[in-house]
C-alpha cells in the first residue's frame, strides 16, 4: 500500500524546484530584455552619453525689439560611481561652498523621491548655471576631481527691467514636472511663470546627445565613429509678443509706487499691447543660482509683487460696468436711447438709497452715460428684474441678464495666454437663491448695476470690454503672442467672439463714451489729435476708493482700447483717466507731446501710500 505522505511530499517539493525555476527564468528575462541596469553599467565603462541642450527660443515685442535671449552657461554633473576618492575639501574650496552642502547635496541626488529615474552609473546635476569666469577658474583643476564633468548651458538674459508679469522666468525642474513629461531630467530648467511656462514647449527645443568614447581609466578619447550616432539638438522657437515695448515702459513708469494695473488691447484683433501690474521686479535678479533666494523674498513682500493684478486681481469694475448694463438694458427693449430716468443725488426708491453726485435730472441714456448717473442705471435694472411681461420671475431676468454678462466676457476666464488667470464674479440667480433663501428682488440686488456688490472683474477683462465696445459688439480673446516661429496661432486667439446685443445699441453706448470725455466725467482725456470714448469708475472699497478708466480711442476704427486700475486712487478722475490718455496718446503718436511728457512725469513721481498692505 503506498504512502500518501512520502507520494505528497514529493508533489511539493516538484513544486517547490518549479517554482524556484520559474523566478530564475523571470529574473533572467528581466535583467536580459526588460531591464537596461547591466547594459548602462557595461556602456558606462566604455561610453559617455552627453545630452546636448537646445538653444531657448529668444523673444522680442511686436516691433521686433529684443527682450529675452541666451547666455552661456555651465553645469557641473557628477556620475556617482566614479567621484569615490574625491578631495571634497579641495573641490569646495574650488567652487566656494562648504562641505555640508556637498554633503546635502549628494543626499539629494540619491534621493529618488526627489530624484526620479537616479541611477549611479549616468551623469547628475551636482551644481548649476556657473558663469563663463566661474566655469574658466574651475575647468582648470577638473583633473583633480575624478567623476566631475562640465556640460555647457545657457541661461535666460534680459535686456531690461521690463514686462516682468508677462514674460515670467526659468528655473528647475521639480518631481512632478519629471513625472508628467520624460522629456524632463533631474537639472533640466522649465519655464516658471508667464509665457515661458505657457509656450515651454515651443521655447525648449528638442535635446540632442553625443557619444564619447572612455579608456580603462575613464578618460574621455574622443567622439565614438567621429559622431555618427550623435544627435544634433533642435532650437527653440522664437516669439514676438503682441506689446509694444515703448507703451509697457511708459505704463510701468507711471505705475511706479502704485498698486494696480493696465491692459491695452488692440480691438481689431485682440493683441495685448501692454500689460502692467505693479508692482513688479527686475527679471534680470530672476537668474542664475539667486534665483530661489530672489524669488523666496518677493514671495515674502506684503505687496505681492509676482501677483500678476492684471489677470489675477479681482476687483469691483465700478461705473465701467454700466456700458454693459446699458447695453444690456437696451438689447432686452427694458429702455429706449430716449428713455429718461430721475436722479435726485442717487437712487431713492421704498426706503433704498444709493447715492450719486449732482448732475442734470431727469436724463436719458447719452448723457447718463457721460456723467456716470448712478440713479439711471439702477432704475433700469430694477424694470429688468421686475419686468413679469417679458420674464415670469425675477430668477429669469437674473438668468437673463447673467447670459448677457457671460457673453460680453465675464465671469469666465477669457482665455488668455498666460498661466494664473482668474475668471471674477457674475453671480447667478442660484447664488442669490442660496444668500437670500429665494426671497430677493431687483432691488435687492440694485449695485450690480453700477458695478459693485458680488460683481469682480480683472483688469484683462475691463480692458475686453473697452474693445468689444470698440468693435461694436465682438472681441477676439486677448493674447499676448502675436507670432510663433513657424507655427500658427492658436485659432481661439484669432476667431470673433460675438455678444448677444445688436451694433446699434453699442453705437448709443460709444457715443455716450464720447460724451464722457468732451464734457462729462473723463475730460482728462480729450485730446486735439483724435476722438477719444471713454468711461470713469470709482470703486467702492473697504478703504479708500479705487480709481477705474475704461476707454478706446479714437472713436472710429480704433487702434487702443485701455483699461486702468489703481488700488485706493480715489475718483476715476484722480489717476484711472490721465493715465489712460497718456497711454492712448503714447501708442497713437508714438510719443508724448512735450506738455504730456510734463503730466507723465508727475504721476510717475507720485506716490500713494498704502501702509500695511494686507489684500
Amino acid at each position: 500500500m503506498a504512502d500518501y505522505k512520502l507520494v505528497r511530499r514529493k508533489y511539493v517539493l516538484g513544486g517547490a524546484a518549479i517554482i524556484i525555476v520559474a523566478i530564475y527564468i523571470a529574473r533572467l528575462f528581466f535583467l536580459q530584455l526588460t531591464s537596461d541596469d547591466f547594459k548602462r553599467r557595461a556602456d558606462s565603462n566604455a561610453f559617455m552619453r552627453r545630452t546636448q541642450f537646445p538653444a531657448r527660443g529668444a523673444i522680442t515685442d511686436r516691433n521686433g525689439k529684443l527682450l529675452v535671449y541666451n547666455q552661456p552657461a555651465y553645469d557641473i554633473m557628477v556620475i556617482m560611481r566614479e567621484q569615490e576618492g574625491v578631495d571634497t575639501l579641495d573641490l569646495c574650496e574650488s567652487l566656494g561652498i562648504d562641505t555640508a552642502w556637498y554633503r546635502r547635496r549628494m543626499d539629494e541626488i540619491r534621493d529618488r523621491r526627489r530624484n526620479p529615474g537616479y541611477s549611479p552609473h549616468t551623469q547628475q546635476l551636482f551644481m548649476s548655471q556657473l558663469s563663463v569666469e566661474e566655469f574658466s577658474s574651475f575647468q582648470e583643476k577638473l583633473f583633480r576631481f575624478k567623476g566631475f564633468y562640465i556640460q555647457k548651458r545657457s541661461i535666460r538674459q534680459f535686456t531690461g527691467p521690463f514686462a516682468a508679469h508677462i514674460i515670467g522666468d526659468v528655473g528647475e525642474v521639480g518631481p512632478a514636472d519629471i513625472e508628467r513629461d520624460d522629456y524632463y531630467r533631474s537639472g533640466d530648467y522649465i519655464g516658471t511663470q508667464g509665457v515661458e511656462r505657457s509656450y515651454e514647449q515651443q521655447l525648449r527645443g528638442v535635446k540632442g546627445s553625443e557619444i564619447l568614447l572612455r579608456d580603462v581609466h575613464g578618460r574621455i578619447k574622443g567622439r565614438y565613429q567621429d559622431g555618427k550616432f550623435d544627435v544634433k539638438p533642435v532650437p527653440g522657437k522664437n516669439l514676438t509678443l503682441s506689446i509694444d515695448l515703448e507703451l509697457q515702459k511708459l505704463g510701468e513708469r507711471l505705475m511706479q509706487d502704485k498698486l494696480g494695473a493696465i491692459v491695452a488691447i488692440e480691438p481689431a484683433t485682440g493683441e495685448i499691447l501692454c500689460m502692467v501690474s505693479s508692482p513688479t521686479f527686475d527679471p534680470r535678479t530672476m537668474v542664475g543660482r539667486q534665483r530661489g533666494k530672489r524669488h523666496r523674498q518677493l514671495s515674502s513682500d506684503p505687496m505681492k509683487p509676482l501677483l500678476n493684478r492684471a489677470i489675477m486681481g479681482q476687483y469691483p469694475p465700478g461705473s465701467t460696468f454700466k456700458t454693459s448694463q446699458a447695453l444690456t438694458f437696451l438689447q432686452e427693449g427694458i429702455i429706449t436711447p430716449q428713455t429718461a430716468f430721475p436722479c435726485s443725488h442717487g437712487f431713492h426708491f421704498r426706503g433704498l438709497k444709493v447715492g450719486c453726485h449732482g448732475h442734470g435730472s431727469p436724463l436719458p441714456l447719452v448723457p447718463a452715460i457721460g456723467t456716470s448717473c448712478n440713479g439711471y442705471f439702477c432704475w433700469g435694472l430694477y424694470y429688468m428684474f421686475g419686468n413679469r411681461t417679458k420674464y415670469h420671475d425675477v430668477q429669469e431676468a437674473m438668468t437673463r441678464w447673467k447670459d448677457h454678462m457671460v457673453a460680453m466676457g465675464f465671469g469666465y476666464k477669457l482665455g488668455v495666454d498666460l498661466p494664473g488667470e482668474k475668471r471674477g464674479l457674475i453671480p447667478n440667480a442660484e447664488f442669490y437663491d442660496k444668500a437670500y433663501k429665494g426671497s430677493w428682488s431687483g432691488l435687492t440686488v440694485i449695485s450690480i448695476s453700477i458695478g459693485q456688490g458680488e460683481v469682480t472683474l480683472t483688469p484683462l477683462q475691463i480692458a475686453n470690454l473697452g474693445a468689444t465696445i470698440a468693435n461694436r459688439g465682438w472681441f477676439v480673446t486677448p493674447h499676448i503672442v502675436k507670432q510663433i516661429q513657424d507655427e500658427s496661432l492658436d485659432t481661439l486667439y484669432t476667431k470673433r467672439r460675438y455678444t448677444r446685443v445688436s451694433p446699434t445699441h453699442y453705437e448709443t453706448v460709444v457715443e455716450g463714451m464720447q460724451r464722457a470725455v468732451e464734457n462729462g466725467t473723463c475730460r482728462s482725456a480729450k485730446n486735439p489729435w483724435y476722438v477719444t470714448c471713454g468711461k470713469t469708475g470709482t470703486a467702492q472699497n473697504r478703504g479708500h476708493d479705487h480709481s477705474v478708466f475704461m476707454g478706446f480711442a479714437p472713436r472710429d476704427n480704433p487702434k487702443i482700447a485701455i483699461a486702468v486700475y489703481v488700488e485706493n486712487g480715489g475718483w476715476g478722475a484722480n489717476y484711472g483717466v490721465p493715465l489712460g490718455a497718456l497711454m492712448m496718446e503714447q501708442y497713437i503718436n508714438g510719443h508724448l507731446s512735450p506738455e504730456s511728457e510734463k503730466k507723465a512725469e508727475v504721476f510717475a513721481n507720485k506716490v500713494i501710500n498704502y501702509g500695511t498692505y494686507s489684500r
